[in-house]
């Protein structure tokens, strides 16, 4: 089983929450007359195969280069993939980092998996509750015990695998990604490539409505959708998202690590000047 946090972790959390909130209202307060908050549609959609026009990769580099250079201090890895053209950038560290919650999406997927071989349902009795409820709590709420009766319902050999099978190596015990592999676990789901349609769309709205809005999605100007999954454990802040437009969508995995909880603010910062930074980049 991934190592998780403690359920007094999640309680502790909340309050780290304030810290992030007053992080975003400062930032955006300073973005105001460029952004505004994200906009998210009623229905997930699936990315245009239309050909579009490729942004200032250059300008988009340089600015995603300058908010590593100018935030050293703390280890940084982005993953930027574009579901138009296909194309995966990286910038920063390459090599895996703790996940945290974001791996809770590859959990989400092979127990899916399960459902559509057949070999498990969405009503079968999970701990107090139902599979498809526990399967809601741990993306949209990022339940850590709910994480935990779906990770042992899976197990971790079929996690590895399945994570094998999108050209993602994962490793279930340290719960350790790189960036690079959790932006292709987004392209693919996204794409279609991983469910059937309809725990695609399902999985993609749990995504969009989390109960922490304030890294990539509180950056987004209107007419960007975003199905994110955050992650906070220890010294780890990531946010691994899709943002979508009526013509591009982009999947954007930024993680960090720092000290401790209390440079949180300041990393939700470098996670929200590189959103803006691709953001730019879609509108």
């Amino acid at each position: 089983m991934p190592r998780n946090p403690s359920r007094h972790f999640r309680r502790a959390r909340a309050l780290v929450f304030v810290a992030l909130l007053a992080a975003a209202v400062l930032f955006l307060l300073q973005l105001a007359p460029q952004r505004s908050s994200a906009v998210k549609g009623g229905t997930a959609a699936f990315p245009s195969s239309a050909p579009t026009s490729a942004p200032n990769s250059s300008s988009l580099d340089a600015a995603i280069n300058g908010v590593l250079a100018d935030n050293s201090q703390y280890q940084v890895g982005v993953a930027l993939l574009d579901l138009n053209s296909g194309a995966l950038k990286q910038y920063g560290v390459e090599e895996p980092f703790e996940a945290a919650s974001t791996a809770k999406v590859l959990t989400a997927v092979a127990y899916y998996m399960l459902v559509e071989a057949g070999d498990a349902s969405l009503d079968d009795p999970m701990g107090d509750y139902t599979a498809g409820f526990q399967l809601q709590e741990m993306v949209q709420d990022s339940d850590n015990d709910s994480w935990a009766l779906l990770s042992d319902a899976v197990g971790h050999d079929r996690l590895q695998a399945d994570a094998a099978a999108m050209g993602v190596s994962y490793d279930p015990g340290e719960n350790t990604l790189t960036t690079a592999g959790m932006a292709r676990i987004l392209a693919d789901l996204y794409g279609g490539k991983l469910l059937n349609q309809e725990h695609t769309e399902q999985l993609l709205s749990y995504m969009q409505d989390t109960n922490n809005e304030d890294l990539i999605p509180a950056v987004l100007p209107a007419g960007v959708s975003v199905f994110h999954k955050y992650g906070l454990l220890d010294d780890e802040l990531h946010d691994a998202a899709i943002l979508a437009t009526a013509t591009r969508s982009v999947v954007l995995v930024v993680y960090t690590k720092g000290t401790d909880l209390t440079d949180v603010p300041q990393r939700t910062a470098v996670i929200h000047r590189i959103a803006a930074a691709v953001a730019q980049t879609l509108t």
